[in-house]
């Protein structure tokens, strides 16, 4: 399958898909004539790389597991693993965020908010 080919079956630009290609996430054969032939496959790679992104995987994430995914015995329980470790990085990065936001709050009620162990100011 030719790189417009490609483009046009996955409802992305040449670009993206040379982008991608540079970052490993797809490969294509270089036919005779210099022009990139993609296996048929890349369009179900395509769908997952969309997905995952949208999801909230990093290029760099999708690239470090694409590898993995091809090669389990079962794609569906590999990709529900990874989802799982997504969810639950996610999960971390809310709680981290909460007690951040709890810090905040308290330093906002202190008399000089960046000063440690500062009183809080009363407020009515």
């Amino acid at each position: 399958m030719r790189i417009g080919e490609l483009a046009d079956a996955c409802g992305v630009s040449r670009d993206t898909l040379r982008f991608y290609e540079a970052r490993g996430l797809i490969q294509s054969r270089r036919l005779g004539n210099g022009y990139r032939d993609y296996p048929a496959e890349t369009v179900q790679l395509m769908d997952f790389i969309r997905n995952a992104q949208r999801l909230g995987f990093s290029l760099g994430e999708i690239g470090s597991n694409v590898d993995r995914l091809w090669q389990a015995s079962d794609p569906d329980q590999a990709v529900a693993q990874l989802l799982e470790e997504k969810l639950a990085l996610i999960e971390a990065r809310l709680l981290a965020l909460q007690h951040l936001r709890d810090s905040l709050r308290q330093s906002l009620a202190m008399a000089c908010p960046l000063r440690s162990g500062e009183t809080p100011v009363l407020t009515r």
